[in-house]
């Protein structure tokens, strides 16, 4: 049985408990301004205004590095990637525990009132897990990237894909699977990652007991993934060294 299958049925059991006696409607309440305050300075980074570029990650609470330490989440790991080359890069840590969707479009435009070069978009794993309408998720999804290239045209967008278990119905996983690329293909500026835990799910050392979130090392493997895709984007806002 492949990791990625054996990750998808241990979720399962987590959703019986993730579940009871939580509000399974679209809609999420907003972050209150002291807890996205907290969740965002969470990866060690400086709270500065004038770095040359910026890295807004926008998720869970994987972001948030539910069960591990704010230094080994991977928005710090990808502060610490940035930090080895002598970057002058600002990544803040905007991943919020519970988080779905709905709520981070509640919540982006505040996190954006200082400049993003580019978003790092981590939601909808909750969404699945509350057996949301993809259709819903999608369009939150899209909302959340409109607002960001309205409010920054020149920022790009860093999708990553989430996966539900079939045992939700494969109807809907097959829906719900098909939300990131469909999200990711209507944009000029948004590159998809297909799914974050593609390297780590259902691996005792890479994943938590839960079975849904990262261990340190599993962290360590998703900055990596992210750093791909992340690192070029990042070198075509570098300043140019003069000929």
């Amino acid at each position: 049985m492949s990791r990625v299958r054996l990750y998808l049925f241990l979720l399962v059991g987590v959703l019986g408990l993730v579940g009871c006696g939580q509000d399974r409607s679209t809609s999420a309440p907003a972050a209150s301004s002291a807890d996205t305050t907290k969740s965002a300075t969470a990866s060690g980074a400086a709270d500065t205004t004038d770095a040359e570029a910026r890295v807004l990650v926008l998720g869970n609470s994987i972001a948030a590095g539910s069960g591990v330490s704010s230094r080994e989440a991977f928005p710090a790991r990808l502060q610490q990637k940035v930090d080895s080359l002598g970057w002058d890069v600002q990544v803040q840590n905007a991943g919020v525990s519970g988080e779905t969707t709905a709520g981070g479009l509640q919540r982006i435009g505040w996190v954006l009132q200082r400049p993003v070069d580019v978003l790092v978009l981590e939601l909808g794993g909750n969404d699945g897990l509350r057996g949301i309408d993809p259709g819903v998720t999608r369009k939150n999804l899209r909302g959340i990237i409109d607002t960001t290239l309205s409010t920054y045209p020149e920022a790009r967008v860093l999708l990553t894909g989430m996966q539900v278990p079939p045992n939700l119905g494969q109807e809907y996983a097959r829906q719900f699977r098909q939300v990131y690329p469909a999200v990711a293909e209507a944009y000029d500026r948004v590159t998809l990652i297909p799914f974050l835990l593609n390297d780590i799910a259902g691996s005792d050392s890479l994943m938590q007991d839960d079975g849904i979130h990262p261990t340190a090392a599993g962290h360590r493997l998703i900055a990596n993934e992210i750093w791909t895709d992340l690192r070029p984007l990042l070198e075509e806002r570098r300043p140019q060294d003069p000929a």
